[in-house]
Formats: structure tokens, C-alpha cells, sequence
């Protein structure tokens, strides 16, 4: 089921940690960058261009979410919520493309051996993956209880770099240790990365597509929808209903059965009632209702 936005979790809270995401990304990557050039982590460069990716995302997310919270004009009368899946979609691409960067770059460190990073890349890597941990918890509690593919995807990218960060840990730690002829340690740690980012990508690229799409909602929050139209009194039976997502919130297109004897300001009424219904049921962001009156 869709989550219920909480009172403290509104659109202005999904724009704050978009925005959020971009100081801290330009912050880390250029950290990473200058650390890694100086520590001698190819790795740690390659992590930091990722970062970059990371800006890229968290700028898409901002604007994508004041996109879709115009309220409708005349050229959009559905609204804009459609810029919301369409960032999700162009975020899940960027994860699947950063993975894709990191093993070409990796790849490349492998095949030409370099000397061994320094051990105070280590302090810069731990500092990092605890930011952006932490940030990748903040933004996906907000994406979850927003329903927002955009900042889920750019919170997913936050934990990518969490990850990377951590296979170039463990690789820079291998090659301190393990010395002469480990010193691509660090870049196979960051091959081994890019699975792990490459499958998220795939992972968010579905729900997005499937939203731009205009794919059905799942089913069982289909039925509550049913069953609340079917609740409402005078109505006689449900035949259609077609629920799809739309930025954050649902649109319905529902036909209601009443008595074919009933007159049109009568039937006008339960059309009115049961949308009401609809917008208010707690959990569903039904945020449009259009109901069809047919005669029982």
C-alpha cells in the first residue's frame, strides 16, 4: 500500500534534502577527488567523478518535485506530476551509466599498475560512506513516505557511493597490507562495486517506467478502491475502475452502478459523494476522481 504522507514529511521536505544532497555531493567529490590525486587512489578519483553523478541526480530530483507540484493549468490538465516518474527514470539510467564509468575506469587502473594508495585515504573513505549512509537513510525515509521515485532513486544513488566507497576501502586496506603487487587491490574493490550499483539501476528503472507508462496500481490497493466506491450508499455495483500514479498522488477513473430510475441531481450527488470518498481514504493519495453514472 501507498504510505500515508506524514504531517512532517511534505513536498517542501523532498525539495530541502534534494538540495541537501547536492551541497554534500559537491563537497565529498571534490574531497575524494583532491585525495585521491594526492593519496595515489585511482579509486578514490573514479568514486569522486561518481559523486559528480551523484549532483547530477539530486538536481534532476529538485526539479523534477517543483515540476510536479505546479498545480494543473490549462495545457496539463492531469498536472505535472508525470516530471516526477520521468526523473525517476533518468536517475535509474545515471545509476546503471555510473556503474558502467567506474568499471571502464577501473579496468583501466588495472591493466596499468600504479603504486600503492596512502594510508590517510583510508580517514577520508570512513568519513565519507558514514555521510553518505546517513544521507542515503534521510532522503529514502523522505522518498518513502512521499512515494517519490525521484528521491528514492536519488537516495539509492547516495548508497551507491556508500558502496563504492566501501569496496575502496577494503581495496585500499588490502593493498597497505598486503604491499608490493597488491596495488590495484582498491580498483577490483570498485569493479566488484559496480554490480552492486548496476542492480539497484535496474531495480528503480521498473517502477519508473512502469508509472511513465501509465501502468495499473497494484491490486490490492485496487480493491480498497473498489470496495470504498461499493460502500458508498445507493451505489449498486462497481464495473470499471482504472487507477494509475501520477506524480505523488493517484488518479481514478471509476464507472458506478445506481438505480437507471434515479434522477440526474440524485445520481450528480453519489457521483460527488463517492469521489469524496475516494480523495479522503487514508493511505491512497487519490488526489482526482472521475466518476461515470451508469443506470443498474
Amino acid at each position: 500500500m501507498l504510505s500515508e504522507v506524514s504531517p512532517s514529511f511534505k513536498i517542501a521536505d523532498g525539495l530541502r534534502a534534494a538540495a541537501l544532497g547536492i551541497v554534500i555531493n559537491i563537497s565529498l567529490a571534490t574531497i575524494k577527488i583532491i585525495t585521491g590525486v594526492v593519496g595515489s587512489s585511482y579509486a578514490l578519483i573514479a568514486d569522486g567523478i561518481e559523486s559528480l553523478t551523484d549532483v547530477f541526480s539530486s538536481i534532476i530530483t529538485l526539479s523534477a518535485l517543483k515540476v510536479a507540484g505546479t498545480p494543473p493549468d490549462r495545457q496539463h490538465p492531469y498536472g505535472h506530476g508525470k516530471a516526477e516518474s520521468l526523473a525517476g527514470l533518468v536517475i535509474a539510467l545515471a545509476l546503471i551509466g555510473a556503474a558502467l564509468f567506474i568499471a571502464i575506469q577501473s579496468i583501466r587502473e588495472i591493466l596499468n599498475p600504479h603504486v600503492a594508495p596512502k594510508w590517510y585515504v583510508l580517514i577520508v573513505l570512513a568519513a565519507v560512506i558514514v555521510a553518505k549512509e546517513t544521507l542515503f537513510r534521510f532522503v529514502n525515509k523522505i522518498g518513502v513516505s512521499l512515494e517519490s521515485g525521484a528521491l528514492k532513486g536519488d537516495a539509492w544513488h547516495h548508497r551507491s557511493d556508500a558502496l563504492t566507497s566501501v569496496a575502496v576501502f577494503v581495496g585500499v586496506l588490502i593493498a597497505l597490507i598486503g604491499g608490493k603487487g597488491y596495488e590495484s587491490a582498491d580498483d577490483w574493490a570498485a569493479m566488484l562495486a559496480c554490480i552492486i550499483i548496476a542492480y539497484n539501476g535496474v531495480r528503480l528503472f521498473q517502477p519508473a517506467f512502469n508509472e511513465v507508462m501509465d501502468a495499473t496500481i497494484p491490486g490490492e490497493q485496487l480493491e480498497i478502491i473498489r470496495a470504498a466506491a461499493a460502500a458508498v450508499p445507493h451505489v449498486v455495483r462497481i464495473e470499471k475502475c482504472r487507477t494509475r500514479k501520477s506524480g505523488l498522488g493517484l488518479l481514478t477513473d471509476i464507472h458506478v452502478h445506481v438505480d437507471g430510475a434515479m434522477s440526474v441531481t440524485e445520481g450528480h450527488r453519489i457521483s460527488h459523494e463517492v469521489k469524496d470518498t475516494l480523495m479522503a481514504l487514508p493511505g491512497l493519495r487519490v488526489v482526482d476522481v472521475i466518476v461515470h453514472i451508469e443506470p443498474a
